[in-house]
């Protein structure tokens, strides 16, 4: 069982995350049924707020599901907004209520993605828990703490994995406590990205939320950011150092920051339009040259290994990455259709190493989604070291 939360964030690139999973593990020969059960109220993107009334997420959930003949294998828990009584009433879409407690009575494992969901009493009967932690140094740095409500929250995991590769390594400050968590990555299928090469492509794009809030860590001294547009300022000069389009399709951000990054040149559009479905998404990233983003504060100032799951999606389509490095070239190859930065220059050097020869690049950017990123590998070695 996937424990995620595309029906609460119903976007294309939360939707792509479920899916490499559902059907990742499908693959592998599984029997998997995907779950929301958060308790949470959902996001609603058309108006960029949370909202009580889940009717749009759960129609985006429906949808993908059905896309990959899984219309049978889903469920998103609707609790209300009763509080502590959650746990008794609520509505039920797709999966009955019978029907989900005889899958957490009979389950080989859970997998919860994002760790999005909390694990309620029936889910703990499940004797193999998995957390995936796709957003690292966060959790870590509140056990280090002494969080008792994470340090419980993952408790009731028996089996802990982080996108990030290179906690606990003497190059990360970022201590790693009480659990065993394991390195794994994003995983991507790349039969369902079409990689074919279009060198009249020009913009190299990406999706971004611009500033993330609420989520700051102080840590022994040092405060880390949950947000990339700090990085972003760092090389707002870009675009007048390549004469390569750059492209943000935003969300959020105000008119004062949106005003000065179109006044040094980067090319705004609108982040709703290029991830409101699983098309649009995919198509977004079709007709780009390839991806250029910088990554958040906290997992770059602690050299923490992380890789994204959009930037994967890129790759497998055939699109050169050029991303900011957080060390992750410790353990995936760079300098051919991936390239990790760490100043203006070297981003600058990547966009042009690639332009010389973008047939190349493209072709490297694919070999990489395959063998690193591939979900049959990926998802074979966590199922394993899951003692599945």
């Amino acid at each position: 069982m996937v424990l995620h939360l595309a029906g609460r964030y119903p976007l294309g690139g939360i939707g792509w995350q479920a899916l490499h999973y559902v059907l990742g593990l499908s693959r592998l020969g599984h029997e998997v049924y995907y779950v929301e059960d958060s308790g949470a109220h959902p996001y609603d993107p058309r108006v960029k707020s949370v909202v009580e009334d889940s009717s749009y997420g759960v129609a985006f959930l429906a949808d993908v599901m059905s896309r990959f003949d899984l219309a049978d294998r889903w469920s998103y828990v609707d609790r209300g907004a009763d509080g502590e009584h959650r746990r008794v009433i609520g509505t039920y879409h797709g999966l009955s209520r019978q029907r989900l407690d005889d899958l957490y009575r009979n389950a080989d494992a859970i997998f919860n993605v994002c760790g999005a969901n909390p694990l309620w009493e029936e889910q703990m009967r499940c004797p193999i828990r998995v957390y995936v932690e796709t957003d690292p140094v966060f959790e870590q740095v509140r056990v280090a703490l002494g969080d008792q409500h994470a340090i419980d929250a993952l408790g009731n995991h028996t089996h802990h994995f982080t996108y990030g590769e290179n906690l606990g390594q003497p190059d990360s400050p970022i201590p790693v406590e009480k659990f065993n968590w394991r390195p794994t990555r994003p995983p991507v299928i790349p039969a369902l990205w079409d990689a074919t090469c279009n060198p009249a492509s020009e913009r190299f794009s990406t999706v971004c939320t611009w500033k993330n809030t609420g989520k700051d860590l102080a840590f022994r001294g040092e405060t880390y950011y949950w947000s990339k547009h700090l990085n972003f300022l760092r090389l707002l000069d870009l675009p007048r150092r390549t004469s390569q389009p750059l492209e943000l399709a935003l969300e959020g951000g105000d008119a004062a920051a949106r005003d000065l990054l179109t006044g040094h040149g980067w090319i705004l559009t609108d982040a709703f339009e290029a991830s409101h479905s699983l098309d649009a998404y995919q198509q977004h990233v079709s007709r780009s040259r390839g991806e250029f983003t910088v990554s958040k504060d906290l997992v770059v100032r602690t050299r923490s290994g992380w890789f994204s799951d959009r930037s994967v999606c890129y790759l497998a389509a055939g699109k050169p990455v050029v991303t900011q490095d957080t060390g992750f070239g410790k353990f995936v190859p760079t300098g051919a259709g991936l390239f990790a930065f760490e100043s203006m220059e070297e981003a600058v050097s990547a966009i042009e190493t690639i332009n010389r020869e973008y047939p190349l690049h493209s072709r490297a950017a694919r070999r990489v989604a395959e063998e690193f990123f591939g979900a049959d590998r990926v998802l074979s070695t966590l199922c394993r070291e899951a003692d599945l």
